[in-house]
């Protein structure tokens, strides 16, 4: 095995790594390093299978890494911080129901790994665009504080762990050309978060994310 074959699997630990060290972060108090742990993983998320594809050397033990490595990284890293959320409100039992997203992000990349339908696009939301939309909370709730509370973060679990296995077709931003024709939804979708993040920063995070729900659906209905 050549040294190239090892490159993209090491990127995908580097992935795992942000993972590990981001519950650490979480933990210990340090949230907002968390969540530039997920911010970082999103880059190595991304740059693993596209090295893969540039050497020519994906193989099955890299897909199962790289499934490993979300689980950690984007369904029990943000799951730790909804219950770390959850906890400075009101410590109780009812905190570890943040773990619900652990486990329906589980769900989701086994589902995933098994149905070769999900190349062109995905069904329900991907884990790591769910723990981005979770991530951004670290920013969001300071600014708007009626919003940490019992009363709007479990329901926002509970959304957070359904979407993640919902039978929604959502949108894969992969292009096997540029026609617009073709790709009308993914050139509106890019051009509304480009605009978003103009005027919100990193605000518009939620925003994107609900966007992107939106415009798939809309695509799912123009189709038909």
């Amino acid at each position: 095995m050549t040294i190239k074959q090892h490159i993209p699997n090491a990127i995908t630990s580097a992935n795992l790594l942000c993972g590990c060290v981001g519950i650490m972060y979480t933990f210990t108090g340090r949230i907002e390093y968390a969540v530039y742990c997920i911010w970082a993983a999103l880059i190595l998320d991304f740059l693993d299978g596209f090295t893969a594809r540039m050497l020519g050397v994906s193989s099955p033990i890299g897909k199962e890494l790289d499934s490993l490595a979300d689980m950690v990284t984007f369904g029990v890293l943000p799951a730790t911080m909804l219950f770390q959320f959850l906890e400075n409100i009101q410590n109780g039992p009812i905190s570890y129901l943040a773990f619900t997203v652990a486990i329906f992000s589980g769900l989701r990349l086994a589902k995933f790994n098994i149905d070769e339908s999900q190349s062109h696009a995905f069904i329900g939301m991907p884990t790591p665009a769910n723990a981005l939309f979770i991530s951004s909370l670290v920013f969001i709730l300071p600014v708007y504080p009626f919003l940490n509370s019992i009363g709007i973060l479990i329901p926002l679990v509970v959304i957070c762990s359904v979407w993640l296995v919902a039978p929604i077709e959502l949108l894969a931003l992969k292009f096997n050309s540029y026609k617009l024709v073709e790709n009308k939804a993914k050139y509106m979708f890019i051009v509304l978060c480009l605009v978003l993040a103009i005027s919100f920063k990193v605000l518009a995070i939620p925003l994107i994310i609900l966007s992107y729900l939106l415009v798939s659906i809309i695509n799912n209905i123009a189709l038909k």
